[in-house]
């Protein structure tokens, strides 16, 4: 039996130009293509799930936009214009941010001590402006999580959601406009899992477009509008997620197979 789901997705605008288009992106170590001519792109207020097995390449592809290694071959396009990407500052000055599992949060500092980490306000004597800093992260949390109240509180002493909110003020507050979100959900519990649903639903309403690296079928369907698949290096194929079943993407992943191309049996085997 095939597998559906029925909650609808913020819809699109898939006429203008994206946010960022990647194409034809070619990566080898060693003389292995770990990315083998892939081409995704990511429009406004889209959350673009990429998935695939463990070495499908996708970790390698979207390094390859925040900067922590260049392509080997192929072009980046961000707001219609081609850019080189060297490093991750250069991916930050185009308005790409990564949001990482582990978060890279200072444990023993408050929220607004996150947000502005390595990026600090100054008052006009030199000395750290705390209170802007407070006002700043205040107003960047009213937008995000309007029940987010622990500003002064070490972050290591917030819930799961809790941290993924400090993490995604942070890259907002600074004008992000495309997130690279690596498995926010893992290891939350139901209610910071709805939490970071939230969030990414707020994100998507200020035009902010996400790629999804998540191996939870179920968030996929949850937060994503399109599905892109990778297996061995390239590029299964791009979906819309309202367009297929879990079970097609499933096989789309381990098979390698079109949806519609997997046969009962083979579903069935899925689930073995």
């Amino acid at each position: 039996m095939t597998d559906t789901t029925t909650q609808p997705s913020t819809e699109v605008d898939y006429s203008g130009v994206p946010l960022v288009e990647m194409r034809d992106i070619r990566v080898a170590f060693g003389g292995i293509h770990a990315v083998d001519g892939v081409s995704v792109d990511l429009y406004p207020g889209e959350v673009v799930a990429l998935v695939g097995g463990n070495g499908a390449g996708k970790s390698t592809l979207i390094h390859t936009l925040a900067g922590a290694h260049p392509c080997d071959s192929g072009d980046i396009i961000v707001n219609g214009t081609p850019v080189t990407i060297r490093n991750p500052r250069d991916a930050r000055g185009l308005g790409i941010e990564v949001i990482f599992q582990k978060l890279a949060l200072a444990d023993n500092i408050d929220a607004a001590g996150n947000v502005f980490l390595g990026r600090e306000m100054r008052n006009r004597f030199g000395a750290l402006d705390d209170s802007a800093m407070a006002s700043a992260t205040r107003d960047v949390m009213k937008r995000l999580n309007p029940r987010f109240k622990n500003l002064k509180t070490p972050v290591k002493s917030l819930s799961g959601g809790q941290r993924q909110s400090v993490a995604i003020a942070r890259a907002v507050h600074f004008n992000a406009k495309i997130l690279i979100m690596d498995e926010p959900t893992a290891a939350l519990g139901p209610a910071e899992t709805a939490q970071v649903r939230d969030l990414v639903t707020q994100l998507k309403a200020e035009g902010i477009g996400i790629f999804l690296i998540s191996h939870d079928i179920h968030d996929v369907f949850d937060l994503s509008d399109r599905i892109s698949v990778m297996l061995q290096g390239k590029l299964v194929g791009t979906v819309k997620k309202n367009e297929v079943t879990k079970d097609e993407v499933l096989a789309m992943i381990i098979m390698g197979k079109q949806p519609g191309e997997a046969t009962s049996r083979e579903i069935a085997e899925l689930h073995g």
